[in-house]
């Protein structure tokens, strides 16, 4: 059902929570898994090595229950960036944290990446809680 599993990261609890999920997703469907970090455009060179030790982070956790993983770093406005991904890619879910911020965004606005994500998406997209 799900050959593709797009898993785009912040430094959020929720994107924390939501990697217990994802690694259940892409066993069960032997899954291709794509981990995506957003950066805004006006990002500085601190944000990109932090956007790479995410991902590096992640690797890990994929890497100690046998997932190998795809991973891509790119700029502009998250929700944009992850959808584009996704239909780039043909995901067929997108598993996200519900709470998240750009690595440069310390308080996410009403207006959340997930919720324009949900209205912008190719694909299904889980949110979790």
């Amino acid at each position: 059902m799900f050959k593709t599993v797009l898993f785009p990261l912040n430094r959020s609890q929720e994107t924390r929570q939501a990697v217990a999920v994802a690694i259940d997703i892409v066993q069960k469907y032997h899954a291709q898994l794509y981990i995506l970090s957003v950066t805004e455009h006006d990002a500085n060179d601190s944000d990109r090595t932090s956007s790479q030790d995410l991902i590096e982070e992640v690797k890990t956790y994929f890497a100690e229950v046998g997932i190998s993983i795809q991973t891509k770093i790119a700029e502009g406005k998250a929700a944009f960036v992850i959808c584009d991904f996704a239909d780039e890619i043909n995901a067929d879910l997108i598993v996200m944290g519900s709470r998240g911020s750009s690595l440069t965004e310390e308080h996410p606005d009403e207006n959340s990446v997930s919720q324009k994500v949900i209205n912008l998406s190719p694909c299904p997209v889980l949110v979790v809680p």
